[in-house]
């Protein structure tokens, strides 16, 4: 590569490369166009990453503080003495903390019924330590506390780990009623 310098008027210098020959002209525009490709196909590739992980979250279960129970399960300071299921699909509430190590024990099986009853029931996890005020007017003295909220009636609480058959027998004699 050779470096020539033009005058150009008003005293402005510019300087202006040439190359030797027609083969190395082409090297680099086979080089420019090979990295022009790699960070095109890396940047598909996370944009197909980003749209897989919202698919996911659409699936799992779905983690709530007060304002969102408030709209999606059931508003208790608007109806105080009258339980009023405002969801449109039945529900199950995980009442838990982090370091509760039986609501460790039960958070995969509550991601994969959310998998296997999708469409059909809502899961919803509530962190006791963020949302106090929520858990203190549910009563809920030990962790975990599942709430099995049906369309219809008054909800259902049991309270610690568990096992999957049982979790299934509840939603489908409480929520789904079949």
């Amino acid at each position: 590569m050779k470096l020539r310098k033009m005058n150009l008027p008003f005293g402005v210098v510019r300087f202006k490369t040439t190359l030797k020959n027609n083969n190395t002209m082409r090297r680099f525009i086979i080089g420019c166009f090979i990295l022009f490709s790699t960070f095109s196909a890396c940047a598909q590739n996370k944009k197909e990453n980003i749209n897989q992980n919202k698919e996911i979250k659409k699936m799992g279960t779905i983690h709530l503080t007060k304002a969102e129970f408030l709209a999606k399960v059931a508003n208790y300071e608007k109806n105080p003495t009258e339980w009023k299921y405002v969801g449109d699909k039945p529900c199950i509430v995980d009442f838990y903390a982090s370091w509760c190590g039986p609501c460790k024990m039960i958070a995969p099986i509550l991601e994969d019924l959310a998998k296997d009853y999708d469409g059909q029931i809502y899961i919803y996890k509530v962190n006791t330590e963020e949302e106090q005020e929520l858990a203190g007017a549910f009563g809920i003295r030990s962790i975990p506390t599942l709430l099995f909220c049906p369309m219809k009636g008054a909800p259902q609480m049991a309270q610690g780990a568990l096992p999957k058959e049982t979790f299934k027998q509840a939603i489908q004699e409480v929520l789904l009623k079949k």
